[in-house]
């Protein structure tokens, strides 16, 4: 007996889902030191799959050390709380998460790390960074 191929139950659709999606603005405000991190926790982030519509659940922690910007942590906080109805993938989440915090701030470098709860017995942590070399000193 031949084995049949399993039809595909994710496409390409729900590869992409809420990756070019509208999200609230990250506002900043100047910086006025250097050479130091800050470390920004979101506790209770949620967000959908794209594919079952089922919540998913996670810790978000960003840690990035601003150049010439920092975020606002109310902007901050309220795209984040714009992911709770949104269709993405937690890998897609964390590294699009990072892409809008390093155009917002263009800092030395950040890391996002989304430690999503169980799911089918599985946990997934999802870690993405950016860095640059720093301009001159202020």
């Amino acid at each position: 007996m031949k084995n049949k191929a399993m039809p595909r139950a994710y496409t390409d659709e729900h590869a992409v889902a809420g990756v070019h999606a509208n999200l609230p603005e990250i506002e900043t405000w100047p910086n006025q030191y250097a050479d130091y991190e800050i470390e920004i926790v979101l506790q209770e982030f949620t967000a959908v799959c794209p594919k079952t519509g089922l919540p998913d659940f996670g810790r978000i922690v960003l840690r990035y050390v601003p150049d010439r910007r920092c975020l606002e942590l109310k902007s901050y906080k309220m795209y984040l709380l714009a992911y709770r109805n949104l269709g993405i993938f937690q890998e897609n989440a964390v590294n699009r998460v990072l892409a809008d915090v390093v155009k917002a701030t263009n800092p030395i470098r950040a890391t996002v790390v989304g430690d999503f709860s169980p799911r089918g017995g599985l946990t997934t942590v999802v870690t993405a960074s950016w860095s640059r070399k720093p301009r001159g000193k202020r």
